[in-house]
């Protein structure tokens, strides 16, 4: 039976694997808001189980990741990913809306990711 790690790496894969792990750390690191009257040690430890799976995604997202992009490339991925991940999470679960100058930052931080791929894909 044949593991991942002896497949050929697309470049999607770790760019979906980044995805997956980064929706378990936004629930870990900030759904507990919805529950406030929780105590704080619950929360932590809940938390911290949450953020197990987000690990066991991301180190061999990483990993494999290294082999198709740079270091910096897949850092600027992971950002990407995050800031779209907890736009969505914002509105979506914490209803908390996004204005002009989200959108702005938003576009900033996606033209530095555009020059941190420049000449390199």
């Amino acid at each position: 039976m044949g593991s991942l790690a002896a497949s050929p790496i697309t470049p999607i894969t770790p760019i979906v694997m980044l995805a997956f792990s980064n929706v378990f750390m936004t629930f870990a690191w900030y759904g507990h808001l919805k529950f406030k009257d929780q105590p704080i040690l619950l929360v932590i430890l809940v938390s911290w189980g949450i953020a197990l799976f987000e690990y066991c995604l991301a180190v061999p997202a990483n990993r494999y990741g290294s082999s198709v992009f740079s270091v910096a490339q897949l850092k600027t991925i992971q950002e990407i990913i995050t800031l779209t991940v907890f736009a969505g999470f914002s509105v979506l679960y914490l209803k908390e809306p996004l204005g002009w100058n989200h959108a702005i930052g938003f576009a900033l931080i996606a033209a530095g990711a555009f020059f941190i791929f420049k000449g390199k894909v």
